[in-house]
């Protein structure tokens, strides 16, 4: 039987691969034959040595880091999928956003990315091909006032950022693709719905259910899994995808209601 893709001889990194879609991510590349290198602030228990790099990616140095380790470790790289992000910024809308609150969301979501292709593109592109992936987030479209508006302008500058990207190198044999997941069923989202189905005095499902409800309805009823992220973050890694660039693949169990 052919395989339907593979990742055979490709390097790649992936950023945060050691919880939730990134774990499932590095999990699955290396599954397909990929050889990775990850990166967190702090190395995980399982994940072997020599597939990880500490360092913080919301920092110049940590990016010159993890650069430099690609390089060294893997000989360069035809793969880079940016997972790192998130949001710790306080709820309150606008007023709660200080200056450093938005430096924080900005530090975390479009800053790396934005070093580490300035790093490491030179490289695919004098090889004549390469992939990079933006993970972005649907909350660039549906942002929630309350909370995370800060984190959804970083995603949407690392979106026009990425299309940008994608059109200036792209002619040089580097692709470039975006992904925005909603909502995934990660360690972390599953302990939200717990603390929220306490408060409100239901079980787990109404905890899921809130969050639902706050993201205007899941139409398929539940979240994202990790390794469904992961599956198309590699189809489109892969030479499968070999003519699709510039664009941006929605994975949120039809929370996005407009076409």
């Amino acid at each position: 039987m052919v395989e339907f893709f593979t990742l055979k001889g490709k390097r790649a990194l992936i950023t945060a691969g050691t919880k939730g879609a990134g774990a499932a991510t590095v999990e699955l590349f290396r599954q397909l034959g990929a050889q990775v290198l990850t990166t967190a602030r702090s190395a995980p228990e399982m994940l072997p040595e020599e597939f990880f790099v500490a360092a913080d990616l919301t920092l110049d140095e940590g990016c010159t880091t993890v650069a430099e380790a690609a390089r060294h470790r893997l000989g360069g790289v035809d793969i880079i999928v940016h997972m790192l992000g998130g949001s710790s910024a306080p709820a309150g809308g606008f007023a709660a956003l200080t200056d450093e609150e938005w430096r924080k969301e900005i530090d975390l979501n479009l800053l790396p990315a934005v070093r580490l292709d300035r790093a490491l593109l030179p490289g695919m592109i004098a090889q004549g091909s390469g992939v990079v992936i933006h993970v972005s987030s649907i909350q660039r479209l549906l942002p929630l006032p309350e909370a995370t508006t800060a984190y959804a302008a970083a995603k949407a500058a690392l979106s026009a950022y990425s299309k940008s990207l994608s059109k200036e190198v792209s002619p040089k044999g580097v692709r470039v693709v975006r992904v925005s997941p909603g909502w995934i069923e990660t360690e972390s989202s599953i302990e939200l719905a717990q603390r929220l189905a306490e408060e409100a005095g239901t079980d787990i499902e109404g905890g899921k259910k809130i969050i639902m409800d706050a993201l205007g309805g899941v139409p398929i009823g539940r979240p994202s899994k990790p390794i469904e992220v992961a599956n198309l973050v590699a189809f489109l890694a892969s030479d499968r995808a070999a003519t699709i660039t510039g664009t941006e693949y929605v994975i949120d169990g039809g929370t996005v209601p407009t076409v």
